[in-house]
This record gives structure tokens, sequence and C-alpha cells, in this order.
């Protein structure tokens, strides 16, 4: 692995891990935290929208698929829009259509209605995810994969503070209200945080980053063959990451433990997830990005085996922590790579098409499972499957860590 990029100008350098560094981290961590409740929500307002307008579960499902579809969609827009005009002006737009579209959400006459504006929560609520994740990558060197591992924390703090708030509000007020309070919420919340993030990166040190990629020369590939790479792992890695996560708590009702032990833990799931991210930052600032999205990997695909392995009650909840200790770390890996390999100016648009990618394989793979299992009647195949997608995200981390030991054994030593 290389060692620090060293950088010459000193004003440059000041910036990079700098105190303002750490406090712009804090305040984006919050902004995903926030934000993240346009991923949320909807699954914990299902049942009162359901009961409203009087709909089938999959009609009242079409929500949160066009939440993701937005989500999706406004990972790559948004990405763009980063690159070109920095985060301010994205965030904050993402932020006003985010609570805006909360807002109309709660006013919503008809289900249509109601799921058109989900697709602009997604819109609105990805800016607050992989742009974020882009932008902190600026500011950082020494601890570049701790950084984004932190910043992309936010979304699964999200997943585990919301859904409780959320709830207590429907329960006391109603969907409805708890929509439009979300909405001005968010806006009230995210847009002071957004004026912390205002500060400009230096000329020098912005540079120098691009000095960083450029020695890197993207592992020797073509540049679009390494990010079509790269969306290919994000794609293959969460197809299996989404068996267990949408599936588990129908996968424990099946068994006949109930859906209550299937909540509890995914619950633990996304609580070690959290875990895992901070802890594979940390790895990757000491072997590299590369060599911990490969550990992850694997790991994600031993936890996967053990599922196939014991359907136990108590072995599934410590399979169920494993494997959140396990894949957390993995998606925020994608964007330290980037950042490792292609230019600054390129940060937002890949960051995003890769994030993206994650997400496409979330829904893919959440409904291949499901299809899986009405085919079959058994959710091991579902498990399997998800296995042996995990193979193909090892086998595109493997190749291209084996193709960065080979450039720095024979890249010639620093005079």
């Amino acid at each position: 692995m290389d060692g620090p990029v060293r950088i010459a100008d000193s004003g440059a350098a000041s910036e990079a891990d700098s105190t303002y560094a750490w406090v712009r981290l804090a305040a984006s961590l919050l902004i995903g935290t926030i934000g993240s409740v346009g991923m949320w929500s909807v699954v914990v307002a299902l049942p009162a929208v359901e009961a409203e307008f009087g709909a089938g579960r999959a009609d009242a499902s079409l929500p949160y698929t066009l939440a993701m579809v937005g989500f999706g969609a406004g990972t790559l827009i948004m990405g763009r829009l980063v690159d070109r005009l920095g985060i301010v002006l994205p965030l904050l737009g993402g932020a006003l259509v985010l609570g805006l579209s909360f807002v109309a959400s709660g006013l919503a006459g008809s289900l249509s209605i109601f799921a058109a504006t989900n697709l602009l929560i997604g819109f609105g609520s990805s800016a607050t995810f992989a742009p974020l994740l882009a932008d902190i990558s600026h500011w950082f060197k020494r601890q570049l994969g701790l950084a984004v591992a932190v910043c992309a924390s936010g979304n699964y703090l999200g997943g585990a503070l919301w859904p409780p708030i959320v709830q207590r509000l429907i329960e006391a007020y109603g969907w409805r209200t708890n929509q439009v309070v979300v909405g001005l919420v968010c806006i009230a919340a995210v847009l002071p945080l957004v004026l912390m993030l205002t500060r400009r990166l230096a000329a020098a040190h912005a540079a120098s980053t691009d000095v960083a990629a450029g020695a890197n020369a993207s592992l020797g590939l073509d540049p679009r063959l390494l990010a079509g790479l790269l969306c290919l792992a994000g794609l293959s890695c969460c197809i299996a990451m989404s068996m267990p996560q949408v599936h588990i708590v129908a996968y424990c009702g099946e068994l006949g433990y109930g859906v209550a032990r299937g909540a509890e833990m995914l619950s633990l799931m996304l609580g070690f997830g959290i875990v895992s991210r901070i802890a594979s930052g940390f790895m990757a600032d000491r072997i590299g990005a590369l060599a911990t999205l490969l550990i992850g990997s694997v790991l994600q695909g031993s936890a996967l085996l053990l599922y196939l392995l014991y359907d136990g009650l108590v072995p599934l909840y410590v399979i169920s922590a494993l494997f959140g200790l396990f894949q957390g770390g993995i998606v925020p890996m994608y964007a330290v790579i980037v950042r490792e390999y292609f230019p600054r100016k390129l940060a937002g648009t890949l960051v995003g098409l890769v994030i993206m990618s994650t997400i496409v394989g979330m829904a893919a793979g959440g409904w291949m499972s499901g299809a899986i299992f009405d085919l079959t009647g058994s959710y091991w195949p579902a498990f399997a499957n998800g296995l042996a997608w995990n193979v193909v995200n090892g086998a595109i981390a493997l190749f291209l860590l084996v193709r960065r030991s080979r450039i720095d054994r024979w890249r010639p030593a620093p005079a």
C-alpha cells in the first residue's frame, strides 16, 4: 500500500485532517442521519396508509418502491451536480425537496399521490448520502477511510433512530401529521447544518488529491472498465446483502418463530452494521480500501453460508449479529476506492454511480429472493443465490487487489 501523498503547500496540508475537517464530518453525519428518514418513515407508516386508503399489500408497497427509485436516480444526478456546483446547493435543494415532499405526502388525497410524493422524498433524501461521502473524502488524507465510514454511518443511525420516533408520532397524532412534522423538521434541521459546509478547499489542496489519483493510474485499467467493475461489485454485494436484510422477518415467520423475532434480528443487524462501518474505516486507513473490501466480502459470504447451515432461533440471532458486523463496512469502501483511483473532479459522479449500483442491487436482490421463495417454497435456495452473487463481488475485489499489488511491486522507489 502506498504511503500518504506528500503535499508541498503547507496551506493545503493544513486543510487535510484539520479541526474544521472533523467539524465538517460531524455536520455531514448529522445531515445524513436526518436525511435518511426518507428511506425509513414510509416503512413504518405503511400499515396506517394501507388501512386509510383500503389498499392491498402490493399497492401499499408502491410508495417504498418509488422512494427507492427516487433515491437511486437522485444519487447519480446529485453526484453530478456536486462535481459541478459543490456540495452546498445540491444539499439545499435536496433538503427542500425532502421536506416539502413529506408535507405534500401528508396532504395526499389518494394512494397514487402519496406514492408520487415518495418518489420525490427518495430523490431529496439521496442528497444526504453518496454526495456527502464524495464531499467529505476531499477533506481527509491520513484518515480518509475512517472519515468516509463515519459519514456513511448516518444512514444506519437514521435506521436506528427514526422508526421508533415515527411510530410514536403516528400512534399519537396519525400518519398525516407525522409526515408534515417530519418534513418541517428536516428543513429546519438540515438547512442550518448545510451552512457549516460552505467553506471551499484551497486550490493547492484540491490539486494534490488529483495528483494522488493520477499516481495510482486506475490500477492500469481503462478508467471506464474500472468504474464498471466497481459498479458490478456493488450490485453483486448488495444482491447478497439484501437477502437477510429484506427477508429475515419473513424468514422467521416461515420458521414459526414469529415476525417479532425477525424484527429484533434486523435491528441487531443494523446496530452491528454501525460498528462494522467504523471498524472498516480504521482498517482501510491501515491496509487499504481494496483489502478491506475483500475481507468484508469474504466475511459476508461466511455469514450467508452460516444461514444455509443453521436455522435455530439462537443461531439465527448470533448469525444476524455477525452478518451486521461483517457487511456494514462494504459499501463505504467503494467511495474510498473511487477517491483513490479517480480524479477529484469525478468523485461525486462516480461515487453516485457506484452507490446507485448498490441500491439497484438491494432492490433487485430483495425481489429476486422473494421470487425464488415463491418458486421453490423455501428460503434455502434464496440464501444460496445470495452467496453466489457474493462470490462475484469477492472475485472482483481479489482481482483489483492483485493488480494493485503488482503495480506496487514494479513501481520505482521514490527518490
